[in-house]
């Protein structure tokens, strides 16, 4: 008999005519042969990812503390969450034929059980049974799927108790799970989780508890641009001082709008549809040109790997299972899929475009997270729209200043360059400081022929999460742009002035973005003695991008404008004069030229490198002359 698809995307049909979209009966149709570029791309990669992540799997059943776990290159620890693996070990299983990703994942699930299974249903996120369990929501999904989709691989014993474990978890999450019990991606994910465990295992508790989570979870979105919130501690606590949610793009658009549209379509949820089509769209706004998340100003941006979000699951299926509404969600879907391969290494996913040239060795966590939406996807195929990357992103095309309200962060594109200025004041944690690009920062700066030049980083490299995030390798450098001082030994910068503000104007082909702001230290105190407000200003035009700082202020203390530039350190620098420097790219020559000498902070090799967002880069520092009150930097592309 032929498998059942969970989603069943010809739920759409059921859409009422109130979504402005066409062709929204494309989904319900039988399409084998659709797509197949993309398909291939997602099938090979697959492929490369479960082959990598068997190639780490410890075999050792003298010791049951590693015996079946996927041992990591670069973590002293295991990660608890590895038994996610069984979905698309099985997935590949059943496609190929091969008995070892049977083995694989009866492995994976084995190493679970010896370890972070616990009494009441849940699986823990390290070995200590006091440890996180919300995670249990992750691996249920992917039991779940599995044995739905391919079950039929495993021997009747097998099935049967993976069955009756997942039982216990879906007891475990329907009992624990609230609507604000914690960061929304927990129970924004558990509405497709008691949903699909529900219809496998015929409880019809589960899928009525999903149905209420459901409906709480639309109060989750912002509103003027239906931003997803609730990335705080927890979700619904208190506003930012300037009244602005807890957003991380990064968490919303790889974990929980996925499971939010797989819901929304199986259930035929048509104002959450509706809902998500909005949210979708805006996060949508924030992917680069090259298929990168521009997360610079998530509040949870300390897991921030360019591509996503090292955790998290990937974008594809929200994306992908909604290109028939808007055909740049599947653009979205196949570029950023693109980028994960072009991270990918030795079968395993490396945490940025810099990790691979730097010998930064790859955490396991992100390659089986990300493998999941892939089988999810490759699963659902037949009832998928057409995906491809015909369509133009919303960056691709953009032209002028786009100010999102909701997170007081501006968008800027002017001919060739793109670039982010973030005054979003939201915390993750109210009680220590995990700071994001924010105080009138530039986040990111882009540019179409020669890619990524900017990209912010913590202030302050932190392990937020110890057991999520890898070791800063050597010195940490902030790679956000910022003016910065140092007095009596301590870092006064403008990125700690939340209440920061920025205004934008585009005159006569050429973008302003002005930014008014304060060097505070991490515990937002004012520098004293020396000069504290300073103005920002970023102009693009078609030809550059420049940024002047100035003050009214007297500065009596060493003060300088930090400018990382992203570049692997296999490309040629050359100091042109004390006053330019270039960088010569594989697609072109990159040139900064400041009013005042350009120099290089101090750093072992020729790069610095950090783990958010995964790049190495040079940090450049121009500062102020004496006497002087203004500097001007401008970066060209020839």
């Amino acid at each position: 008999m032929k498998r059942r698809n969970f989603l069943q995307l010809s739920a759409f049909a059921g859409v009422g005519l109130s979504l402005p979209m066409s062709g929204i009966l494309n989904a319900c149709s039988h399409q084998p042969e659709h797509s197949l570029e993309f398909k291939n791309l997602i099938s090979n990669l697959l492929k490369d990812w479960s082959d990598g992540m068997l190639k780490v799997q410890i075999n050792d059943p003298t010791n049951l503390e590693i015996h079946g776990a996927l041992g990591c290159p670069s973590c002293s620890h295991i990660h608890g969450r590895c038994m996610d693996a069984v979905y698309p070990f099985l997935y590949m299983a059943d496609t190929t034929g091969d008995q070892k990703y049977v083995e694989g994942a009866k492995l994976v699930m084995t190493w679970a059980e010896n370890n972070v299974s616990q009494p009441n249903g849940a699986w823990t996120v390290i070995k200590n049974p006091k440890s996180w369990k919300g995670i249990t929501v992750f691996g249920a999904i992917a039991l779940a799927e599995a044995l739905h989709y391919h079950g039929h691989v495993l021997d009747d014993a097998t099935k049967q108790a993976w069955t009756n474990r997942l039982e216990k978890a879906g007891d475990y999450i329907y009992k624990e799970f609230t609507i604000d019990f914690t960061n929304i991606n927990y129970p924004g994910t558990a509405v497709y989780g008691l949903n699909l465990i529900g219809n496998v295992l015929n409880r019809k508790d589960f899928k009525a508890k999903s149905k209420t989570l459901a409906s709480q979870v639309k109060g989750y979105f912002t509103e003027n641009e239906g931003m997803l919130f609730g990335e705080c501690k927890k979700s619904s606590s208190k506003l930012s001082e300037k009244g602005l949610h807890g957003v991380d793009l990064g968490y919303n658009v790889e974990e929980t709008l996925n499971s939010l549209v797989m819901y929304a379509i199986k259930e035929k949820d048509e104002e959450l549809l509706q809902i998500l089509t909005k949210s979708l769209n805006s996060h949508l706004e924030f992917m680069l040109p090259d298929g990168a998340w521009d997360n610079s100003w998530g509040n949870r941006m300390y897991k921030w790997s360019y591509w996503g979000s090292r955790t998290c699951d990937g974008s594809q299926p929200a994306f992908g299972m909604m290109a028939n509404i808007n055909p740049a969600f599947g653009t979205a879907a196949v570029k950023n899929t693109e980028l994960l391969q072009r991270c990918t290494s030795g079968g395993l996913i490396h945490g940025g475009p810099g990790f691979i040239e730097a010998g930064i060795p790859p955490c396991v966590h992100h390659t089986f997270t990300h493998a999941k939406p892939l089988a999810a996807l490759l699963d659902h195929w037949d009832h998928l729209p057409e995906i491809n990357s015909n369509a133009n992103l919303p960056r691709t095309t953009a032209n002028g200043v786009k100010h999102f309200k909701d997170l007081d962060v501006f968008l800027f594109a002017r001919g060739d360059w793109r670039g982010t200025v973030s005054a979003y004041d939201a915390e993750y944690h109210y009680k220590y400081d995990y700071r994001q690009a924010s105080g009138g920062a530039l986040g990111v700066l882009y540019h179409n022929k020669v890619g990524l030049l900017c990209a912010a980083s913590m202030a302050e490299y932190a392990l937020v999460e110890k057991n999520n995030q890898q070791v800063q390798p050597g010195k940490d450098i902030c790679l956000t742009p910022r003016v910065e001082v140092y007095k009596d030994d301590v870092w006064y910068t403008n990125l700690y002035d939340l209440p920061a503000t920025v205004k934008s104007k585009d005159e006569n082909g050429t973008i302003e973005l002005l930014a008014k702001t304060k060097l505070k230290n991490v515990n937002r105190e004012e520098v004293s003695g020396t000069a504290v407000s300073f103005d920002i200003a970023y102009n693009c035009d078609a030809n550059k991008t420049e940024i002047k700082v100035s003050t009214q202020q007297d500065i009596k203390a060493p003060t300088a404008f930090v400018l990382p530039i992203v570049s692997p350190s296999s490309e040629l620098v050359t100091n042109v004069s004390e006053n330019e420097i270039t960088i010569q790219k594989p697609e072109g020559l990159v040139t900064i030229t400041a009013n005042a000498a350009i120099k290089t902070k101090e750093i072992s090799g020729k790069r610095t490198f950090n783990m958010v967002p995964g790049v190495e880069a040079l940090p450049l520092e121009v500062y102020f002359e004496k006497g002087t009150k203004q500097m001007a930097i401008s970066i060209t592309v020839s």
